[in-house]
This record gives C-alpha cells, sequence and structure tokens, in this order.
C-alpha cells in the first residue's frame, strides 16, 4: 500500500514539474500557442496543446463565449475592485475573464480537462484571483462612450485608435465589455508574440498599454 501510495505522489509531483516547465518553454519559432506560455503539450499524453480548453467532440455547450469548451470552469464569487474614482459598475468575472479565471484563481486544474479532475493547481503570481480581485484591475464592465464622458479621463473607444488596426471598441472590447482578453492574447496571436510580454497585446513600454484607453 506504502509503494502504491508513494508511485502515486511521485507520478503528482512528475506532472507538476512538467506544468512548471510547460509554463516556461522556450518560444517556438512559429507564430501563435505553439511555445507559448500557454502550450501545456508537455502534461498531455499526446502531446496536445488545444485539448486543455477545446474540443471537435463532446464539448461543453453550456459555457459562454467558450467555443467547443473542454475545461472546468470555475464557480468562484469574488470581492472585485471599487474605488472612489471609479465611475463603471463592476461585475462578477463573467465570458472570456470567468475562463481565464478557470485557471488563474487557484481553484480548478490547469489539467482538468476532458472530464479529468486534475492535480496541477496555478499558485503564487500566476494565481491571479486567489486573493480576490480587489487590487487588480477591474473587468467584465461596459466601457463605452458614455462611461468616457462622465469619467471625464478615458479615450471614447468607439473612435479612438487601438493601435492594433482599428479602434478601441474594434480590437479590445468584448460586446462593449473590458475583460482579460482585452489586454492579452491567450492564444499569443502575432501582436502579443511581438510584445514577447505576458501574452500583453500592446507594450508597457512609456505606459503605451495604460495610455490606450487613460486620458492622462
Amino acid at each position: 500500500m506504502h509503494s502504491t501510495r508513494f508511485r502515486i505522489h511521485q507520478k503528482a509531483c512528475i506532472v507538476a514539474a512538467l506544468a512548471v516547465g510547460a509554463l516556461s518553454l522556450p518560444r517556438a519559432s512559429s507564430s501563435a500557442i505553439e511555445g507559448s506560455a500557454h502550450d501545456f503539450s508537455a502534461i498531455d499524453p499526446n502531446e496536445q496543446i488545444c485539448i486543455f480548453c477545446h474540443t471537435a467532440h463532446n464539448a461543453d455547450t453550456s459555457v459562454v463565449d467558450a467555443p467547443l469548451w473542454n475545461h472546468a470552469t470555475t464557480n468562484r464569487t469574488y470581492q472585485v475592485y471599487n474605488s472612489p474614482s471609479l465611475d463603471a459598475t463592476v461585475a462578477q468575472p463573467s465570458g472570456e475573464s470567468r475562463l481565464c479565471l478557470s485557471c488563474h484563481d487557484g481553484t480548478v486544474a490547469v489539467d482538468s480537462y476532458g472530464g479529468n479532475a486534475g492535480v496541477i493547481f496555478l499558485g503564487g503570481d500566476l494565481a491571479i484571483g486567489a486573493d480576490e480581485l480587489t487590487n487588480d484591475h477591474p473587468v467584465s464592465f461596459v466601457y463605452d462612450d458614455a462611461l468616457a464622458a462622465t469619467d471625464g479621463e478615458l479615450h471614447e473607444p468607439s473612435g479612438t485608435p487601438s493601435g492594433l488596426g482599428s479602434t478601441i471598441s474594434d480590437d479590445m472590447l468584448f460586446n462593449n465589455r473590458m475583460e482579460c482578453a482585452s489586454c492579452h492574447d491567450v492564444h499569443n496571436g502575432a501582436s502579443a508574440e511581438v510584445i514577447d510580454d505576458n501574452l500583453l497585446v500592446i507594450s508597457q513600454t512609456s505606459s503605451q498599454l495604460c495610455l490606450t484607453c487613460h486620458d492622462k
């Protein structure tokens, strides 16, 4: 019995070590998710990349804004950011942001996909929502021209260039809402690959990312 428990523990440790390694895999020469921080192929038996979030068959279609979803989703209720200077109404994370938190709040395992319970949980700086969301940039709020007018220090998203080809509304918002994916590209697309900084789509140099939306 002790030997069996040791083997199970040993296997869990090996899998966890592989997950940590996957978070810092060297960048592949090709674009997109392969070789990025979200390439966990090292911990899938068939070295698949997409399977952690998506599947071609038997997908969970009940998850909103999640095409062919294959990962367990978090049920956590969060304390969200609030401030006297905040004019937006911040709701519970929804849509794309809740999908991100389904690994990044530390309550759901990275390898909890395809019906597997999973054993690899994010911690430390990677568990963004582990200590609530009270000290993080708010998400899941409507960012429109009306908010910009009320706030007085935000660019109007409908007409302000994002630097990504079109306007803030077109390139960075989801149904006029600010979400995690407004700043981070989970698939490490062309813009994020060039930036090469936490999957950000706009560089933080000289506060370019902040000043895209904030009129300071």
